[in-house]
């Protein structure tokens, strides 16, 4: 009778350990968020939004748009293996709900973040498709990200890349992390493959201001995105304000004659819940997405730095905006964004980019 207690018991015990293993498996996870947007010109709707012609100029493109920001789905885990060693990965892939283009192939899903990891007492190791510690070095000073307001409009280098493998030191003193990413050469799109893909970044204090109210980082940026770049990120939390600059020095590395800097400066305010923000940036470097639609040149590709000796470009963005949670997972939001600017090449006469007006609505809802 003991006995028959005693295995009943055991396998009770087994029984619930194995529940439990299960229980604690693979995160699953998602975002689905849509905007309405009405602009001026379309330059700097997402990729893929339906409607939008190649020729951005075109005053055909202003009207009202869905927009899909990065609506996805992933399912992210990690497993002790040994101790002090425990893989963790993840799997991340966009959902292309709004798209009804031939550009986009009429993919539904395409690549996000998707690596396979080792994460030790030295740090941790990431293999496969993910953002370059360049990129991450923002921090949360992108308060517009991932919609057409995000600060990449105007820079570049805001890599997510596949084949490379990534390195992120424990947190030194509770404060400070070294980090390194490296691609594989193909990825190199230059053909200067000669020459190594690499970022390396430094960061101090929190993102998420949980330990401490600022952070800072420094990146260097050696030929990913086609460019040697480099930036500084600094954000404070003060009460309930939040205030952040970033500086980024970029440089083409097939025409050491396409360099400029762009320039960030941006508030964010918690009034009771609603998040008021606002936001300029300054660019004189035209590697963005604003300044390739709307001038129809290309700074990335050989074809487009053929030629030039030197560059005189000069935007203007300024973004205004505020997010509201309804719940933990809804929040909706609207912002206005404007651009405007001119550049001259090789000394020519001056041209006036078209202005684009930009307002958006939109919601988003995690799960």
């Amino acid at each position: 009778m003991k006995k028959t207690f005693i295995s009943a018991s055991v396998a009770s015990v087994l029984a619930l350990a194995s529940f439990g293993a299960l229980a604690e498996g693979p995160d699953f996870y998602g975002r689905l968020e849509l905007a309405v947007t009405h602009t001026d010109t379309g330059a700097t709707l997402q990729s893929g939004t339906s409607g939008v012609e190649s020729n951005y100029a075109d005053e055909n493109n202003a009207g009202t748009y869905l927009e899909n920001n990065f609506s996805l789905l992933g399912v992210k885990g990690s497993e002790k293996i040994a101790n002090g060693f425990e893989v963790i990965y993840q799997m991340e892939f966009q959902v292309e709900n709004t798209s009804n283009t031939v550009s986009s192939n009429n993919e539904v899903f395409k690549a996000r973040n998707t690596y396979l990891g080792l994460k030790t007492n030295a740090g941790t190791v990431l293999v496969g498709r993910n953002d370059t510690v360049f990129k991450q070095s923002e921090g949360g000073v992108d308060i517009f990200g991932n919609t057409n307001a995000d600060m990449d409009r105007l820079l570049n280098a805001q890599t997510r890349s596949a084949d490379g493998v990534s390195y992120y030191s424990p947190k030194i003193a509770k404060l400070v992390t070294l980090n390194a990413t490296y691609l594989f050469d193909d990825n190199d799109t230059t053909a200067k493959t000669t020459e190594s893909l690499y970022a390396f970044s430094a960061t101090l204090g929190d993102k998420a201001f949980k330990e401490q109210n600022y952070y800072v980082a420094a990146a260097y940026n050696k030929g990913i995105d086609a460019v040697d770049a480099y930036r500084g990120v600094a954000q404070v939390k003060l009460g309930q304000f939040k205030v952040g600059g970033l500086f980024q020095n970029a440089e083409s590395v097939i025409n050491s004659d396409v360099e400029g800097n762009t320039y960030l400066l941006n508030i964010s305010y918690d009034l009771n819940g609603v998040n008021l923000k606002a936001e300029y940036v300054v660019d004189n470097a035209g590697f963005g997405n604003y300044f390739r639609n709307i001038a129809g040149i290309n700074f990335k590709t050989a074809a487009g730095v053929a030629g030039v000796t030197d560059t005189d470009i000069n935007i203007q963005n300024m973004n205004i905006g505020a997010d509201y949670r309804l719940a933990k997972s809804t929040m909706v939001y609207g912002q206005y964004a404007v651009y405007t600017g001119d550049y001259k090449l090789n000394g020519g006469t001056k041209i006036d980019l078209q202005d684009d007006n930009v307002f958006s609505v939109g919601v988003r809802y995690d799960f």
